[in-house]
């Protein structure tokens, strides 16, 4: 009991701190130079949108999470753990619904089969579209109305290792049309593409908590590892795509025959480049020029890197050192509570710092389960900023094609 006592107590901590830091932060605690705004970007950020409703309802936190059919997005490693010999998931995201725009939303499709006890493979299809958009010349004058998007096909591989551990490895295709190939300060475009894999790890064992069944699983996912992307033939400087590292764990307890308690806690961190402070003439207040034609750097290093360099530097390049470099995880925090393994309540809190994005919501959410699908539901409550997914209802239909084997077998 002692032991089951202190795992609890150790969850309840790491599922907590996240929250304590972000309400106990105050501006003043961060000064000087740290104030600056420095928001990492990058191109196609559609792809870092939680597609699923499930991880939606908890706080974006899927690495370590029970294996489904959106397991691609967080974790493709999962899928080897995966019960159902095969099935698929349909999720529906609109974006920006609470500003009354109706034709903005995120589709995602993914599917997999279980090869044998120990392989699985899985595809996933993401498309995002930005709506119907009135596109105009230099002097406002409408040329058309087009229809901006962006998707990606996704494949992956997942094998155990023992029996506790498995790897998985996804190729992805992302394709980005973003101004339709219209002409933008006089020069022409084109649509970005790119070429990216995943590399993950999962791992889960049961654990003796007291006279509970209960397991824990930890994870690991370095995501969207590929090629910059130019929306110009022309243009010399290309845009990171949002190559990421997440990993987590979870606690999951059976405390009876009709009910289970899931916590879990994710870790994100952008790897790449954080922005530069460049230098300024002290009397007029312009940016300094190396004699190469480039901004001088003040503080931090030079962004303009490889993929690899940037994968590398990204942990330790922030301008203001260590404090800063900290301040650009993400923490992700779940729970998710079933009734008899048909009905779910969900909820989850999100934290990024003030000065990377300021994105602070919680979020809750349910799920029913019957026979051969499965119905999740989503809802995120913004507290720091307004969001796009603000007051909007997300959902995902699993289905589950061995169920519905064996449910006509018996018929």
């Amino acid at each position: 009991m002692k032991r089951c006592g202190f795992i609890i107590i150790f969850f309840l901590i790491l599922v907590l701190w996240p929250a304590f830091y972000s309400f106990g932060q105050t501006y003043d605690e961060l000064g000087g130079q740290s104030n600056d705004l420095r928001t990492i970007t990058t191109a196609v950020p559609f792809l870092m949108i939680a597609p699923d409703a499930r991880a939606g309802a908890m706080g974006d936190a899927g690495v370590a999470s029970s294996p489904d059919a959106n397991s691609m997005h967080w974790n493709p490693a999962k899928y080897a753990f995966i019960k159902d010999q095969m099935g698929f998931s349909l999720s529906f995201t609109p974006w920006l619904r609470n500003l009354g725009i109706n034709d903005i939303y995120l589709g995602y499709l993914a599917g997999y089969y279980k090869i044998d006890d120990r392989q699985t493979v899985a595809a996933t299809l993401r498309y995002f579209t930005l709506g119907n958009i009135l596109f105009t010349d230099e002097v406002g004058n409408p040329i058309g109305n087009y229809k901006p998007t962006e998707w990606t096909v996704d494949g992956t591989y997942a094998r155990k290792f023992s029996e506790h551990w498995s790897g998985g490895v996804a190729a992805r295709f992302i394709y980005s049309n973003l101004t339709q190939s219209q002409y933008v300060g006089g020069a022409a475009t084109s649509a970005g593409t790119s070429i990216a894999a995943d590399v993950s790890v999962y791992y889960v064992k049961d654990v003796n908590l007291g006279n509970l069944n209960s397991s824990i699983s930890w994870g690991l996912n370095i995501s969207n590892i590929g090629n910059k992307i130019s929306y110009s033939e022309t243009s010399i400087e290309k845009d990171f795509i949002p190559t990421n590292f997440r990993t987590g764990i979870a606690l999951f307890m059976e405390l009876d025959d009709y009910n289970s308690l899931s916590f879990m806690i994710d870790v994100n961190k952008l790897l790449v480049p954080t922005p530069p402070v460049y230098a300024r003439n002290d009397t007029s207040g312009q940016y300094i020029l190396n004699p190469d034609g480039s901004y001088k750097i003040a503080k931090g290093m030079d962004p303009n890197v490889s993929v690899v360099q940037g994968m590398i530097q990204s942990w330790y390049d922030a301008p203001d050192g260590f404090s800063e470099e900290m301040r650009e995880f993400c923490f992700s925090i779940g729970v998710e509570y079933w009734y008899n393994k048909l009905f779910a309540i969900r909820g989850g809190f999100f934290y990024e710092d003030k000065f990377k994005g300021n994105r602070k919501f919680f979020t809750v959410g349910a799920g029913l389960k019957y026979s051969v699908f499965c119905l999740d539901f989503a809802y995120l409550i913004p507290l720091e900023q307004q969001n796009p997914l603000a007051n909007t209802l997300r959902f995902s239909m699993l289905f589950n094609f061995e169920a519905f084997t064996n449910k006509s077998t018996t018929q």
